[in-house]
Order: structure tokens, then C-alpha cells, then sequence
């Protein structure tokens, strides 16, 4: 497999075929679908589905509008625990992002969390086209317990996943390349990780060439669409 542990994203990891195929297709039409607050609601599956796990805050309805291109397409606050339903977006049949509630922190009763928490749980066990979580992680901090919490969950679960750290622009050089490296180390005994790590920035646009390319590749392995 090309890269290693500690190289960037898409140093050699991905092709300029698959970097091209992603900006076209994350070019296309976005549209909001429905924000689901049970698995009872959710929409009908179609395509693949992609979705977007991290703490409260750190980051996951900008790099919704990052991926996409679109400013505005998920809502972003300063307040951790806005999004409390299960948010998707879809770009024709083929494809939909899903932005999950953040974990770790929310000003909402323990009830209300508890049973956004078992939604999660729900629709990670039983959506057959989710194709892949991206867990997001602060770079600045890195893995935290909570976190391991979760990917635990997803080896369980055996629902693949791959890591993004977020705001990456706010570490330097070396401090950023020895956050990859450790992440991708502690990925390394994970049944259920994608090995490579992808370290993003939504304000500078670091990195989302490669994520989308990531999705392109996905995509062309689950037979959805094919290279030029």
C-alpha cells in the first residue's frame, strides 16, 4: 500500500486521477434531505452513504461545507451540541454525507443524550450502505479516551472507519507530522481503521483534496462509479 505512517495525505496515496474524479464529483449538486432524530425517520438508502463522527466542536459541519464547496450547507456554531439529529445531505443517488451528533459534550438533558446516543448506535448497526465513518479529531489534542471509546465501538461493530484531524493548520510542521504519525500507530491493531490518516483544515482547504479522493476510491470499489 503506497504512504506510510506519517506521511501526509495523499503524498503518493492517491492518484491524480482519483484527486481529479474528486473535485468533479463534490462539484456537483448538494442538497439538504432531512434531519433525522430516530432511526424510525431515517431516509430510504440509496448509494453509499458516508458520515461524519467527532467530539462536540470539533469541526464536522465545516468540513460538510469545505467537502462540498458550500458555505452555508451545514449550519456551524461555537455551541457544542447543536446538531442533536442525524443530518444528511445527498449528491444525486450515488452518494450521501451524514453529519452525526458530536459525543463528549452537549447542554441538553441527560435523557436527550442518552437517546441521541442510542439512535447512533442504531444507525451504525443496521444502514448496509454506510461505506465509512470519518471520525474527526483535533489535531491540537489528539486522541483522547473518549475518542478510543468510540473507535472501540466501531471495531466492534465492524463498521469500517478512518481518522481526520481537524484544523490542522493550527499546529506546525513537525509538531502536525508527529500527530499523524502517533495517530496512525494507534490505528494500526484496529480490525475495523483504515490505516491512512488525513489531516484537514476547512479554513485554509488543507487536505480535502485527498478526503474527497478518499470518498472517489470507495466509491469505485463498491462499483459506483468508475475512473476516466
Amino acid at each position: 500500500m503506497p504512504g506510510g505512517p506519517g506521511s501526509e495525505a495523499g503524498e503518493g496515496f492517491y492518484t491524480p486521477a482519483e484527486v481529479e474524479a474528486g473535485r468533479r464529483l463534490f462539484a456537483g449538486e448538494w442538497n439538504f434531505v432531512s434531519a433525522a432524530p430516530t432511526v424510525e425517520v431515517l431516509p430510504p438508502m440509496r448509494g453509499i452513504e458516508i458520515a461524519l463522527a467527532g467530539r462536540s466542536n470539533v469541526g464536522k459541519s465545516s468540513l460538510v461545507n469545505a467537502l462540498t464547496g458550500r458555505r452555508a450547507l451545514a449550519r456551524t456554531s461555537v455551541t457544542p451540541g447543536r446538531t442533536q439529529e442525524l443530518i444528511f445531505f445527498t449528491l444525486g443517488p450515488q452518494l450521501t454525507l451524514v453529519d452525526m451528533p458530536g459525543y463528549g459534550f452537549a447542554k441538553a438533558p441527560k435523557e436527550k443524550v442518552d437517546a441521541w446516543t442510542a439512535t447512533i448506535h442504531a444507525y451504525l448497526r443496521g444502514r448496509a450502505n454506510l461505506a465509512r465513518v470519518f471520525v474527526l479529531i483535533d489535531s491540537r489534542h489528539g486522541l483522547k479516551p473518549i475518542d478510543l471509546g468510540v473507535l472501540d465501538g466501531l471495531d466492534k461493530a465492524a463498521v469500517s472507519y478512518a481518522v481526520v484531524l481537524t484544523k490542522a493548520d493550527q499546529l506546525g510542521k513537525a509538531e502536525r507530522a508527529a500527530r499523524i504519525a502517533e495517530t496512525e500507530a494507534a490505528l494500526l491493531r484496529r480490525p475495523a481503521a483504515f490505516p491512512h490518516v488525513f489531516p484537514t483544515s476547512s479554513r485554509d482547504g488543507d487536505g480535502i483534496a485527498e478526503l474527497r479522493a478518499g470518498v472517489v476510491r470507495l466509491m469505485v470499489e463498491r462499483g459506483m462509479m468508475a475512473l476516466d
